[in-house]
């Protein structure tokens, strides 16, 4: 046994040929990238003489690479706080990517980093903190402890070169005889990719921060031409849209897009019209809802533009549409900072909110005082809680607890995959309820106005397929669960007659493949709105429109 130091460690730790770049990358590779060889084994048929052949040449190059970086950052002051930092944070990425099944990629960290704090207590768990302890506190208290010594600078330059260049001349050489293996493994699995951390962090951090840097670029204004159609119609009532952006709601529970189970009753009983085969931008809020705000459609759209430049709620105002936008979720993206916002997710005067949440509800919370004292064409967004994970048992109020038992942990896999489900399906039966609200004002302010509402959830979530869960998957691989979403609409009588909608054509667009891309184009044309920004084709409901 080894005589402890003076330092209370072993004295090996304080050997000059200790290298903790080294050690930190070894400790890495083969403890916080559990979730990379779990996808490894998967995709070679687990372990035996062949596939160790692959794996072993595979650790070393990532080691290596790893250990370059670090060696890089090896000067005083610098280097233990990078250790210590990256330990922790690929720790903890690890644990996500292994309980839900995520890829930590730029969008997942833009998730991370616009992530409110109830949020984030929701996702803290027991088997988290173990976890992290484990795998990433223990082993950077180590570091911390460790007396390194440094050269001075210049010396100590020429010697991080040194290292530097002998790990890539042997990461090279393994590289250049094992690269066809590892090749093919990308390509078809290129997922792999946001499974090597920490370079996974590293990489969606530095693609976040240049987003950021963009941000001071000069606003870019869009469908500044807006104005409202005039003609001549049957009543002289203004436009009244009710736009309820829906979150983490998939078409696969809603009965009515063929769920077996009544997640939808209440809406079952309105004459709305229902579109059954609808895919989101991304399948993220941060991603999505931008993107269907955009106008420039999924293939187009770029993120960092999207921050600078005006999407539809502008277009509205340029055409001189009163806009309201009312939150129940952590933000809108960005979507709304030119037109009037109310955060409705803290109102404890309310029987709608607790110590952590308000249920969806909120977002009527004194609309009609609002309606009164508008008599002009609007439109107003709602943007849900809905059913964001991993809290569903959070989501909706207790006469709501409909499908038992239902999930109440944090820990997903804690339950069993239909206790999920029922907590899942009981957030579903909520959002129904809280549409079916929405409606009932609607029709109350039908007398004053054309009133629609139009919903759509911003993207799918998953719940335990293939043992992947929550939501945020790149789009490429994303299941269907996280793609394809519900949008339901309904019209006034009025709304119908004015607007000249055939409902019977409506309800044969039931089955027609739409997405986001159809948003933008469709609340304009609702609301009247002329601008060479507007598509017809993307429209929706001009195919139904009557021909004067």
């Amino acid at each position: 046994m080894l005589p402890p130091s003076s330092h209370g460690l072993p004295s090996k730790l304080r050997s000059p040929s200790f290298s903790p770049a080294i050690a930190t990358a070894l400790f890495l590779v083969a403890f916080c990238n559990q979730a990379l060889w779990r996808k490894l084994f998967e995709i070679k048929g687990g372990i035996d003489i062949e596939t160790i052949g692959f794996y072993t040449p595979f650790f070393i190059v990532l080691s290596l690479l790893l250990f370059i970086f670090f060696t890089l950052l090896r000067f005083k002051l610098l280097f233990k706080p990078i250790l210590v930092l990256f330990f922790i944070a690929a720790s903890i990425g690890d644990y996500f990517m292994l309980t839900y099944g995520v890829v930590i990629d730029k969008v997942m960290m833009q998730n991370a980093l616009e992530t409110h704090s109830q949020e984030a207590f929701e996702l803290m768990t027991s088997a988290m903190l173990t976890h992290t302890t484990l795998f990433g506190i223990l082993p950077a208290l180590i570091i911390l402890k460790l007396p390194l010594s440094y050269a001075t600078l210049p010396k100590q330059l020429v010697k991080n070169i040194k290292q530097i260049l002998i790990g890539l001349a042997i990461m090279g050489t393994i590289a250049y005889f094992f690269y066809g293996d590892y090749t093919s493994i990308y390509r078809n699995n290129r997922e792999v990719r946001y499974l090597i951390s920490p370079i996974n962090l590293i990489d969606s951090l530095v693609s976040n921060l240049k987003n950021k840097f963009r941000e001071n670029h000069p606003l870019v204004a869009i469908g500044t031409d807006a104005s409202l159609i005039t003609k001549p119609t049957p009543s002289a009532r203004k436009n009244l849209t009710i736009l309820v952006v829906g979150e983490t709601a998939r078409a696969a529970n809603f009965a009515l897009d063929g769920y077996p189970r009544p997640t939808n009753p209440m809406l079952s009983q309105e004459n709305i019209f229902n579109f059954s085969q609808v895919y989101s931008c991304g399948t993220a809020t941060a991603v999505s809802v931008p993107c269907m705000f955009s106008g420039v459609g999924q293939q187009n759209f770029d993120g960092s533009k999207a921050k600078y430049t005006e999407n539809l709620v502008d277009v509205l105002t340029h055409a001189g549409i009163k806009v309201l936008w009312r939150n129940n979720n952590d933000s809108c993206k960005g979507v709304c900072e030119r037109v009037s916002y109310e955060d409705m997710s803290h109102l404890p005067e309310t029987k709608l909110c607790n110590d952590t949440v308000c249920y969806d509800e909120v977002l009527l919370y004194k609309l009609q005082d609002y309606l009164d004292k508008s008599p002009e064409n609007s439109v107003i967004v709602l943007h849900q809680q809905g059913s964001h994970g991993p809290g569903y048992h959070l989501r909706h109020p207790p006469e709501f607890n409909i499908f038992k038992p239902e999930c109440d942990k944090a820990m997903l896999n804690d339950c069993s995959q239909q206790e999920l489900i029922n907590a899942y399906d009981n957030t579903i039966a909520y959002t129904d309820y809280f549409l079916s609200q929405v409606i009932k004002l609607l029709k109350t302010n039908s007398e004053k106005y054309n009133t629609a509402m139009l919903y759509v959830s911003d993207h799918g979530e998953s719940l335990g397929e293939n043992n992947v869960y929550l939501h945020g998957l790149p789009y490429f691989i994303a299941p269907e669960e996280q793609r394809h979403v519900p949008m339901v609409t309904w019209f006034s009588d009025n709304f119908l007659l004015d607007h000249k909608i055939d409902g019977n054509c409506l309800k044969q667009q039931h089955d027609i493949h739409y997405s986001h891309d159809n948003l933008f184009h469709s609340v304009l044309g609702l609301m009247e709105v002329s601008t060479t920004v507007y598509d017809q084709k993307l429209d929706i409901f001009s195919n139904c429109q009557l021909k004067s």
